[in-house]
């Protein structure tokens, strides 16, 4: 069979390393069927060229059947807004990969925050308009009449697709489906989610809906995280949402997450969201396992389930041993070779 034609964007800090553990446990899961181009767009990257990726770069992604991403950003170099809005977003919105997957759990031997642990919470967040679309300025600048003005975008068209793949992942799941607005605030744009939601809702009689205010539901993550299942979020609320999943998971090393075009118009894109962190890059200390995580969302949506559940399994492996479980005890190596060890 044709390998797989996977770009490689290991970015700043530890993404480099993280990069490089996913993909040897992806190889070792998957032999031979992995075939990877490394770019190396990044904050060093924009130093010298002054620019996040070539102006040509989402052309070429467009090629491939898949794109993995370690972490972009270093603010001491470059600041997040021009890194951000210069490599992740351009190719979130390029590629239509609108719904951005985050699962939620325990691995065996994490210790989450909470008193609770049996939860299995699935976000999905809408990853390419409402409040970072990006509309808007500043006008006046640098004096006290300043102004800024930020917008958000919510077309019909965005809103539904969200809501249909919501509705799709929670019937294959409990058939249980939270939609999270602030429609008791925000009377025009979240009061029209509501309002797409009910339309939607019609065409799967089969899911439960229930309706919360982002404040409501943050809170229910906390208290009774086991009564939620899928969870589907605008873009802020989603991105709020998702870390404080990771939080309950029992840390950003354990945060997964899948940029995916439903439609496979374009390649997905896959990445761990604990971000760079330059105060560890140096140390060696940084948890692969969201990575590898991630890597195991990549192979199941290119249809190798598999070797998806195997990488699965041999995380779970190694966590219920004790290892990757404490932030910062372990090494990226010592973690990684056990994640490999188990796959035998």
């Amino acid at each position: 069979m044709a390998p797989y034609r996977i770009a490689l964007i290991p970015g700043d800090g530890i993404g480099i390393t993280v990069t490089q553990a996913a993909l040897a446990v992806a190889g070792k899961a998957l032999p031979g069927r992995l075939e990877t181009v490394t770019f190396p767009w990044s904050c060093d990257f924009y130093l010298q060229t002054g620019q996040m990726m070539p102006q040509d770069g989402i052309e070429t992604l467009r090629g491939f059947d898949a794109i993995y991403l370690g972490a972009v950003g270093w603010p001491e170099k470059v600041p997040d807004s021009v890194s951000l809005h210069g490599l992740l977003l351009p190719i979130r919105k390029a590629f239509v990969q609108y719904a951005n997957i985050r699962p939620h759990r325990l691995l065996p031997g994490v210790e989450g925050p909470l008193r609770k642990g049996g939860f299995d919470i699935l976000c999905i967040r809408e990853n390419t308009e409402g409040e970072y679309s990006g509309a808007g300025g500043r006008v006046h600048q640098g004096t006290k009449d300043e102004v800024a003005v930020e917008t958000a975008i919510f077309t019909r068209a965005g809103v539904e697709r969200i809501l249909r793949f919501g509705f799709e992942q929670a019937r294959k799941r409990s058939g249980k489906l939270a939609s999270v607005t602030k429609s008791n605030a925000q009377k025009y744009s979240m009061v029209f989610w509501d309002e797409v939601t009910k339309e939607v809702a019609a065409d799967y009689p089969d899911v439960t809906v229930s309706h919360y205010h982002i404040d409501a539901i943050a809170a229910r993550m906390v208290m009774d995280p086991q009564s939620l299942d899928v969870v589907v979020a605008s873009n802020l609320f989603g991105d709020i949402l998702t870390d404080l999943g990771a939080a309950i998971q029992g840390g950003l090393g354990f945060a997964a997450s899948a940029n995916i075009n439903p439609d496979r118009t374009a390649p997905s894109m896959f990445e761990p969201v604990h971000g760079s962190a330059p105060d560890i890059a140096h140390l060696g200390i940084a948890n692969p396992l969201a990575a590898i995580w991630s890597a195991a969302m990549m192979l199941e949506h290119l249809g190798e389930p598999e070797a998806a559940s195997r990488i699965m399994a041999a995380m779970e492996t190694t966590t219920a041993r004790g290892i990757g479980t404490v932030p910062g005890r372990d090494k990226t190596d010592d973690i990684t070779h056990a994640v490999l060890a188990a796959l035998d």
